[in-house]
């Protein structure tokens, strides 16, 4: 069975619970659930074909290169073995616009707008908007402008029609950089599509009054797995929309088993080591923990270090970078400076410099605030009853799905509530 692990060989996915299933799959990665699991699925999937209409705003297209580019597997053979199908996708389609060598057509399989009206007049479909929304000047959303219609209308034609929506990406999810503080801002008026930044109340589909069940797969750009194992698990049945999806996203709608509410980067960083040392660079290309280069690895919660990219290989920090928290609702803006220490942060609301100047040694200093951090979070996580998931599975798979948490990398990992350091909004 390639390179499953041993205690996977024998599960029978089909037939798990919901919890379970994510636990596992979110364990395994898209590879090799995708290899490993192929007639499971294609026998799941035998009468089912599941359409995608994919749609593009306000973006720089890094998600779709990102899914393009996941490789492990190969976005063609993921698509075949989740039957899903790419009904409209425009970066990818070979339609063009209204004239085709010099020539007026009027035929779907030439002008790509006259396919777009009959593939959301069927309905049905997921779609997945990349990108986000602009909604100025004034309401109009001419500030984007595809074919000679706004992409204001495009894509309020396509959610009417849609099953549910799936926002890939930080422009699509919280109008990322588009809403980021500028003078021109509100003129623009980006919007995400439940979500502007952290404001619920600004999402384009309460603007348009369109009411669809959304997951928000955050990120800039969101990791492959992220996108195609939460298809896999909407297609399979093991998120049923939209009653399944309290229990399975957190308050920004994402997936609670790629941004974990209980664990951060942090917890997973191959420089942890130096941070608990008290070991910090203070300039680019160190070995040493980034934290005084302005790494918000520390409440940041994705799981980039245990799932990793570059075919799983590496993540920000690991690669010389600090962690820019780019999956957090209020990013860029929240992550500003990116590059500089949040000094009046610190942890649990200390400042590191100030408390070292009073310490012996700046190494057991670091060591014991962290400790000190994880105990005091545990005993607020004992108060509060936090960490508590819902319980859906039967009989026999909490085990599973509890050694599913505690095997292979995901050793480690903090089993309690982490919160965001005092004064900053957890990503």
């Amino acid at each position: 069975m390639g390179d499953i692990p041993e205690r996977f060989k024998h599960l029978d996915f089909m037939r798990m619970d919901r919890r379970t299933f994510l636990k596992a799959v979110g364990a395994l990665g898209a590879s090799v659930f995708l290899q490993n699991y192929r007639s499971e699925i294609v026998k799941a999937l035998e009468f089912a074909e599941n359409r995608i209409v994919w749609i593009q705003g306000g973006e720089c297209t890094g998600c779709s290169e990102s899914l393009l580019n996941g490789g492990e597997p190969d976005i063609v053979q993921a698509m075949q073995r989740l039957n899903l199908k790419i009904t409209y996708h425009e970066l990818l389609m070979e339609q063009q616009g209204v004239f085709v060598d010099g020539i007026l057509v009027n035929t779907s399989e030439l002008n790509s707008e006259l396919y777009f009206e009959e593939v959301i007049e069927e309905g049905g479909y997921i779609l997945v908007a990349e990108g986000a929304i602009a909604n100025g000047p004034d309401g109009s959303g001419r500030y984007c402008v595809l074919g000679g219609k706004t992409y204001k209308e495009i894509f309020r034609k396509a959610a009417e029609n849609a099953a549910f929506i799936v926002a890939v990406g930080q422009c699509a999810a919280f109008s990322g950089v588009n809403a980021a503080d500028s003078d021109i801002r509100d003129l623009l008026d980006f919007r995400g599509v439940a979500f502007t930044l952290e404001d619920e109340t600004k999402g384009i589909l309460r603007e348009l009054g369109i009411d669809k069940p959304v997951i928000n797969i955050a990120g800039c750009p969101p990791h492959a797995d992220w996108m195609l194992l939460t298809l896999a698990a909407v297609v399979l049945g093991k998120i049923k929309i939209p009653e399944d999806l309290p229990g399975v996203l957190d308050k920004w709608k994402r997936p609670k088993i790629f941004f974990p509410p209980d664990h951060t980067i942090h917890e997973n960083c191959p420089r942890r080591g130096y941070y608990d040392r008290g070991e910090f660079d203070t300039t680019v290309s160190g070995e040493k923990c980034l934290w005084k280069l302005g790494c918000k690895a520390p409440y940041t919660h994705a799981d980039c270090a245990i799932r990793r990219w570059n075919g799983y290989h590496s993540l920000c920090p690991q690669s010389g970078s600090p962690c820019i928290s780019c999956v957090s609702a209020g990013f860029p803006d929240s992550s500003r400076p990116f590059f500089q220490e949040i000094e009046d942060v610190g942890i649990v609301g200390t400042n590191l410099d100030s408390i070292a100047k009073v310490a012996v040694g700046g190494a057991l200093l670091a060591a014991g605030a962290h400790a000190i951090k994880r105990f005091s979070e545990k005993d607020a996580g004992k108060e509060g009853g936090e960490g508590k998931e819902d319980e859906n599975g039967e009989e026999g798979n909490e085990k599973i799905g509890k050694e599913t948490e505690e095997s292979g990398e995901n050793e480690g990992r903090n089993e309690k509530t982490e919160t965001a350091p005092e004064g900053k909004k957890e990503g």
